[in-house]
């Protein structure tokens, strides 16, 4: 019954912090994770320490998979180079400053287990990174913040446990890079596969209830069999996610679709929401434990922190430095590039070689990137942007849990991480709203009303070709010709007219996921030109029920 109680009040509290949040001006998971503190310094409560296996394998799984999902896909792939880039070089290069450092301030500690700590604070967090996208920050930037932080746990996870073995045995330099190496390519191919086949299953059940039920499980199908293997379960679930993502619109109907996303929703509210509970409630028993412990205390391990995550967020602005020069670099050369495909396309155009539809699809995708990149500067605003939303979050702390319990100083080195996630969090998060609205950059990221209209065009024009192949009545040739000149709205949605406008639908599906693959237009539009369809789709299919 007690664990009942404490499942309502948990629930209680997530929901009443998600509508008051947006009231007072702040994010949810801050104020959370301040009620935690508040409850977790009372008296009466009781001492409260979560096993970190149960949120590495329990909670952030499913939350990486959702984060996941709801990425686009073409966006991913154009900032993949940058993502990689803070996934892993930002990674190791943060881990191995941040040893020297803590070889200097903490005493007694060797400088494998100093990489072992600064390994666990460096990633960024995906649950953190929720608090940037509520902020109004560009898409792009929140793309790239949700990328790094879906891959770079893998980096850090591996570092960490090198470095811990290295604290008790020699390792080489090639036995690192082949376990990282493995860590993520097992893991990708585990995620893939997982991905596809449930995928493809869930195509062929058109309960919807059912389906969303089987997507609970693919997280963890993922997850528990890389893990096993010895590669980083948390990439196999974000590649799992990323494969659902990209294909649930070709494999699903606009139920499953909405079922799946109203249900994660859910979850996604109440495991972050859990998440940061879970933070706040453990700062009491970890300063206990600091204290009892002999050499520093709680001020030492707040003051390692803060040197910590400024020493973190140096190196993180002078790498994001070189992401903006290589960014104008490629500034520079787009007018030469552009001219470089028009003069290719010209070419291929013209070409009756097989290969050529081929080439003419890449080519048209370079061209529509050049315009994604040309119309989303990545400048020094964003790169501003890009290094105060870098916060650290819950993988910190269950990293730091994972150590080892008989490390010399493990509760300090547990405190430190934990108060740089806290600062990061409290610092960062409650200020990221504010340098977004400073820098101007708050709002500024909405697709325009052209962009829409062109693509609503194509959607017509598709209609249009339905139509024309169409073989009619006399009665729907004249609505025929009214949905040509676009006079939809006199349509009845009934019998063969609704036949008809689910196969208009099906086509404008078909050229909108053809327009996603050449990357023509956002990413923002066709989700919402994607949801109109599903919309449309969905009233027919209503209709049909209480007729």
């Amino acid at each position: 019954m007690e664990v009942i109680q404490l499942a309502v009040l948990v629930v209680v509290a997530i929901v009443t912090a998600s509508a008051v949040a947006p009231r007072i001006g702040t994010a949810a998971p801050l104020l959370l994770l301040a009620v935690g503190l508040v409850v977790s310094l009372l008296p009466v409560t009781p001492e409260f320490v979560l096993d970190p296996e149960l949120i590495l394998a329990g909670l952030l799984p499913p939350l990486l998979y959702s984060a996941a999902v709801n990425m686009p896909t073409m966006d991913f792939r154009r900032d993949f180079r940058t993502i990689s880039g803070l996934s892993v070089l930002l990674v190791v290069v943060s881990s191995l400053v941040l040893g020297g450092v803590f070889v200097v301030l903490i005493d007694g500690i060797d400088y494998p287990m100093a990489v072992a700590l600064g390994a666990i604070v460096s990633p960024t967090d995906a649950v953190a990174t929720s608090i940037a996208r509520r902020m109004g920050v560009p898409s792009r930037v929140v793309t790239v913040l949700e990328g790094e932080s879906l891959l770079n746990d893998a980096t850090a996870l591996v570092l960490l446990r090198t470095a811990v073995a290295a604290a008790g045995a020699s390792v080489s330099v090639a036995g690192v890079l082949g376990q990282f190496a493995w860590a993520v390519v097992g893991a990708v191919g585990i995620g893939w596969v997982v991905g596809t086949v449930v995928l493809r299953i869930r195509a062929r059940i058109e309960d919807e209830a059912v389906t969303t039920a089987i997507s609970f499980a693919v997280p963890f199908l993922a997850f528990l069999p890389a893990e096993h293997l010895e590669a980083s379960g948390l990439v196999a679930a974000v590649t799992a996610g990323l494969v659902t993502g990209h294909g649930q619109a070709r494999h699903l109907g606009p139920k499953q679709r909405l079922s799946d996303h109203q249900n994660w929703r859910t979850i996604e509210v109440l495991l972050e929401g859990v998440v940061f509970l879970v933070m706040g409630l453990e700062l009491r028993a970890l300063v206990e434990d600091v204290e009892r412990a002999p050499g520093g205390g709680v001020l030492q391990a707040a003051a390692l922190a803060v040197a910590a995550l400024a020493v973190a967020l140096t190196i993180r602005a002078v790498y994001t430095a070189a992401i903006i020069l290589m960014e104008r670099r490629r500034e520079r050369r787009s007018p030469q590039v552009r001219e470089a495909v028009d003069d290719w396309q010209a070419k291929v155009e013209k070409s009756r070689h097989p290969r050529a539809p081929q080439i003419r699809r890449r080519l048209r995708r370079v061209s529509a990137d050049i315009d994604f990149y040309d119309a989303s500067r990545f400048g020094r605003r964003q790169g501003a942007v890009l290094v105060w939303a870098g916060m650290r979050g819950v993988v910190t702390l269950a990293a730091a849990q994972t150590l080892p319990t008989e490390t010399e100083n493990r509760s300090l080195l547990v405190l430190v991480a934990f108060f740089v996630a806290l600062t990061s969090l409290v610092v960062q998060g409650g200020t990221l709203g504010a340098v977004v609205r400073f820098l101007g950059l708050a709002g500024r990221d909405e697709d325009g009303g052209e962009e829409w209209n062109r693509l609503d065009a194509r959607m017509l024009d598709a209609a249009r070709d339905v139509l024309r192949e169409a073989d009619l009545s006399p009665e729907l040739a004249r609505l025929r010709d009214r949905v040509v000149e676009k006079a939809q709205d006199d349509m009845n949605d009934r019998g063969a007219i609704s036949d008809l406008r689910l196969q208009i639908i099906a086509k404008q599906r078909q050229v909108l996921l053809h327009e996603r693959a050449e990357g023509t237009f956002s990413s923002t539009s066709l989700r919402r030109m994607l949801a109109k369809l599903d919309a449309d789709q969905l009233a027919i299919e209503i209709r049909r029920l209480d007729d």
